[in-house]
């Protein structure tokens, strides 16, 4: 077996023709998805996959958004977004909310397959973040509480969720919470990640935001 895939696209023939051609290669399909919400219920309680394979336009979510929930539940699988956006301000965005890989449709099945057999190889154990996010919603919920985040806050937090344990800049921080071409002051950046330790306190998540001076900022 080449690996343990997920897939969760809206699209039905295109998600039914990227399962049917996975399993015929040799990888295994541990589940597949329409919505960020039926992502979620899927991956509750499944084997981990190898690699994740998400849609970026989701009817109730953004895949990117999803990617930040799915590591807050512990799933650290490399991930594979698929997006009609082919801007390199896209792209960023993407890789900037803890993507691997990025795959722009309409794309050829050998690319796909190519990529996924990379992406296995760097494929980690679980990590556990003490709080889990919700992408339809924008919510943390934590053993005490829930608390309601901004987009940016949340994307902020997923891009920490993301990369845990790791140092990211704050000009990746940045660039992965607020849309492309914004002016971000350091002042605003560091007003937002106050608030998100605020919010983690509250909801009672073990994690913390550490400050790495004149660098970003690191989740614990």
């Amino acid at each position: 077996m080449r690996g343990t895939v997920a897939v969760v696209e809206d699209d039905g023939v295109l998600c039914a023709t990227i399962v049917r051609v996975l399993r015929l290669e040799g990888f295994d399909v541990a589940w597949s998805a329409a919505t960020g919400s039926e992502a979620l219920r899927r991956a509750a309680g499944a084997i981990a996959p190898d690699v994740l394979i998400l849609d970026v336009a989701l009817p109730d979510t953004d895949g990117r958004d999803l990617l930040g929930a799915l590591r807050s539940r512990g799933v650290a699988a490399p991930a594979l977004l698929l997006s009609a956006r082919s801007s390199v301000a896209d792209k960023v965005l993407g890789f900037g909310a803890g993507a691997d890989d990025y795959l722009t449709k309409p794309f050829a099945i050998d690319e796909l397959l190519v990529r996924l057999d990379v992406l296995v190889r760097r494929a980690p154990g679980a990590v556990a973040s003490g709080f889990v996010l919700d992408p339809v919603r924008h919510v943390v919920a934590g053993p005490v509480d829930s608390r309601p985040l901004s987009p940016t806050e949340y994307r902020l937090l997923a891009a920490l969720v993301s990369r845990r344990g790791e140092v990211v800049r704050r000009a990746s921080l940045i660039s992965s919470a607020w849309p492309p071409g914004s002016v971000v002051q350091e002042n605003t950046l560091d007003s937002y990640v106050a608030r998100l330790r605020r919010a983690l306190r509250d909801v009672g998540g073990r994690p913390s935001i550490a400050t790495v001076r004149g660098v970003g900022y690191r989740l614990d």
